[in-house]
């Protein structure tokens, strides 16, 4: 009977030879790619939301959202994306000498920043489409009060939590490599993924949308109110904290988590186990 699924060693070598197709795509296919996944991630992430906000039990919450999440990834992985936290795969490639340290921080480079220009043009349109408005703008107070909390994250919880978010990312990435059909990508995707949101850890690209959708909302006195009315967050609060400067404060510690997480935490253990196995 032929085997419907590939061994760990095979996935780890199938990943590594896509680092190598990564490193040579010319630079417009990667920033398009990138957007892409900045916004599938982003569609995940508004939609989860929208599902949740009004949901005051927080393990109901996390659980629906977690349901619901995991579509931006599916996405990804059947349509086409490049997402950084999956990328940081790539150092595996980087220790098996396919490709330098240079050509991989180049890509992923240009796949975070494609990213976040993906994730904040859907927070843009999410917000302009009058999504915000749900419960009388209790969505668009629920944006504002997720932002908040990340925007006001320690860093070393941000460090942290970017370690054990992209550990079950880039287990999810590979475990949709095992799969050689669409829906065993999915189910393989699934199950990580909700993990993931319901542990509630930080994932730099979905930051990428959930910290400007809170931008922009708050830049409706209503959307305000209604976050002071039922998050008891101060108009002083908001303004302080839910910016540019704050985004700032979270997505650079995360970001490094998420680099830890990937690299050190799943990509080069598994290198190390299994780079001399006979595939």
């Amino acid at each position: 009977m032929e085997n419907h699924i590939y061994t760990p060693a095979q996935v780890l070598e199938l990943n590594m030879q896509a680092g190598e197709k990564k490193v040579v795509l010319p630079v417009i296919r990667c920033i398009l790619l990138g957007m892409m996944a900045g916004a599938f991630i982003a569609f995940g992430a508004a939609t989860s939301s929208a599902a949740v906000h009004h949901i005051a039990n927080q393990g109901v919450a996390k659980a629906l959202a977690g349901a619901i999440f995991p579509v931006g990834l599916m996405m990804i992985v059947l349509v086409g994306g490049e997402l950084f936290t999956g990328d940081c795969l790539m150092i595996a490639g980087v220790m098996d000498k396919r490709f330098g340290v240079g050509k991989m921080v180049k890509v992923l480079a240009m796949v975070w920043i494609s990213n976040l220009i993906g994730a904040v043009i859907i927070a843009g349109l999410t917000a302009y489409s009058g999504l915000f408005d749900y419960s009388n703008g209790g969505l668009g107070a629920f944006m504002i009060k997720t932002a908040y909390g990340k925007c006001t994250i320690a860093p070393m919880k941000a460090v942290c939590s970017g370690i054990l978010c992209n550990i079950i990312v880039c287990c999810a990435v590979l475990m949709a490599t095992v799969a050689k059909d669409a829906a065993g990508k999915i189910a393989a995707i699934f199950f990580p993924i909700m993990a993931f949101v319901i542990g509630g850890w930080e994932h730099c690209v979905a930051n990428m949308f959930y910290i400007p959708a809170g931008i922009f909302a708050a830049m409706s006195d209503n959307y305000v109110a209604q976050a002071e009315e039922l998050y008891g967050l101060s108009v002083q609060q908001i303004s302080s904290h839910v910016n540019v400067a704050g985004f700032l404060a979270n997505v650079i510690p995360v970001t490094i988590g998420n680099i830890l997480g990937g690299m050190v935490f799943v990509a080069l253990p598994l290198y190390v186990i299994h780079k001399q196995k006979k595939l």
